[in-house]
């Protein structure tokens, strides 16, 4: 912990001071300041437990470059309290470092975060500077803008970044996206030295072409996700803030400070917009990944459903055909479900059907696959097994699952099949399965309808 909060001071202190260096309407106010969204990020991520490593940064980024020591106090308290407040809104209503997570926490991060919680430093720094004679009150409202403005613009480039890639750091692209993923680099850097950076003829250097940029972002969103469509702003707003105090694309103007905040206004808005964009597009492929396990599994046991089944033993012969070695289903069906849902109510006897599929899990090889195959029927494809081995292994499920403590007592009826010698299509294995085990099944009811009741 010691030596995180040494490594984020001195991350926060290296940024502090180069944002510092834009700072053009008053020493310690620039409308460039990703310590704010490195400040933000860190609560989120390590806990509110870091503020000393936080405010010792800030107070030697204020106390080596102007004002004095109680000034740097100040302004440094208030950008902690500023991170903490910011964390605090984020985690109670926005899902905390999740925030990006959905488009409507995306927005409230914006809100809370990058919009109220940035005014918290704002406010205590300019007036700080003010009492003490570092600033004239006639200039308050216009270094307070410039202070805000960067510090929310900072929660909304520098956050989002680090809190998506600290949530999943791994890469999991194949070359087709690699390959993606660096054109989309190259096009970016391009268009973006195009528009901030003076690229092209001196003639349209202020042209405002900065609406270009946009559909790289919505690249970036669409195909990759809010992770990269993070690290796109980061690259766009280091390119357009470098060009621009150069005096060239869209936004420069008469002096750098009023440059850089149409710049900065703009890098929020289009910040906000991928971010959102980006989280759309992560909700949207989480619903169809939900929809195709759906489709494919069974919701209340989690096993594979009679879909994947027929699916599962089509294969099984294909593979049987070319290796030559057979294999078996085995059918099971638990008994007296209606009498337990009657008697006990819906919830026991869900909870019956998740018990005979969790044994089915424990027992199962790993080259063997569970299913239910509908009601109370369930299904085990057994690979490279005979039929006395499949016959174990269902009198070993149910041996199991009558040893079990959990009341009501739970038993299977089993009927088991052979490729190829019960069939040689999937439907025929699955029939002689099911025969066999309602056989088995009448047998069982007519063994305890014999057996003599005592009164």
């Amino acid at each position: 912990m010691v030596r995180q909060a040494l490594a984020l001071a001195i991350v926060y202190f290296i940024a502090g001071k180069l944002g510092l260096r834009l700072a053009f309407v008053h020493a310690s106010a620039s409308s460039v300041w990703p310590p704010t969204g490195i400040a933000l990020a860190a609560f989120l991520v390590l806990g509110y437990r870091v503020w000393p490593a936080i405010l010792c940064a800030a107070f030697f980024v204020n106390v080596t470059t102007a004002g004095s020591v109680a000034t740097s106090l100040g302004i440094g308290l208030g950008n902690t309290l500023e991170g903490l407040v910011g964390a605090y809104l984020v985690s109670r209503f926005a899902n905390g470092r999740r925030a990006f997570g959905s488009a409507r926490d995306t927005f409230r991060f914006a809100i809370l975060a990058a919009m109220l919680g940035t005014t918290v430093s704002a406010t205590i720094g300019v007036t700080t500077l003010s009492v003490a004679g570092f600033a004239g009150w006639n200039d308050y409202g216009r270094i307070w803008s410039t202070w805000w403005l960067g510090d929310a613009v900072g929660a909304l480039v520098v956050a989002p970044v680090v809190l998506l890639w600290s949530a999943d750091p791994k890469v999991r692209w194949n070359r087709g996206q690699a390959l993606e993923a660096l054109a989309l680099l190259v096009a970016l850097v391009f268009v973006g030295l195009a528009v901030f950076d003076g690229l092209v003829a001196s003639a349209v250097r202020h042209y405002p072409l900065e609406f270009l940029c946009v559909p790289l972002l919505v690249w970036a969103a669409v195909r990759f996700g809010r992770r990269e469509a993070a690290t796109a702003i980061v690259v766009l707003s280091a390119i357009a803030i470098t060009g621009t105090l150069r005096g060239f694309g869209p936004f420069a103007r008469g002096t750098q400070n009023e440059s850089l905040l149409l710049l900065q206004a703009f890098m929020g808005v289009t910040a906000v917009m991928s971010l959102v964009l980006g989280a759309v597009v992560s909700e949207r492929k989480y619903v169809e990944e939900q929809l195709r396990r759906l489709a494919v599994s069974d919701p209340l046991t989690g096993l594979a459903n009679y879909r994947q089944l027929i699916e599962a033993v089509e294969g099984e012969i294909k593979r049987s055909q070319r290796s030559g070695r057979g294999f078996a289903i085995v059918f099971l069906d638990l008994d007296r479900l209606k009498k337990i849902n009657d008697r006990h109510g819906h919830l026991v006897g869900s909870r019956a059907l998740c018990r005979l599929a969790d044994v089915l899990r424990v027992t199962s090889r790993g080259i063997d696959s569970a299913f239910r195959f509908g009601g109370d029927e369930f299904a085990l494809i057994l690979p490279e097994t005979e039929a006395a081995a499949a016959r174990q292994v269902g009198a070993r499920i149910a041996a199991r699952l009558a040893a079990e403590s959990e009341r009501p007592a739970l038993s299977v009826s089993v009927g088991v099949a052979v490729y190829p010698a019960d069939g040689d299509s999937g439907t025929a294995l699955l029939g002689a399965a099911d025969r066999v085990l309602y056989e088995a099944k009448l047998h069982r009811g007519k063994k305890s309808a014999d057996q003599p009741h005592h009164g």
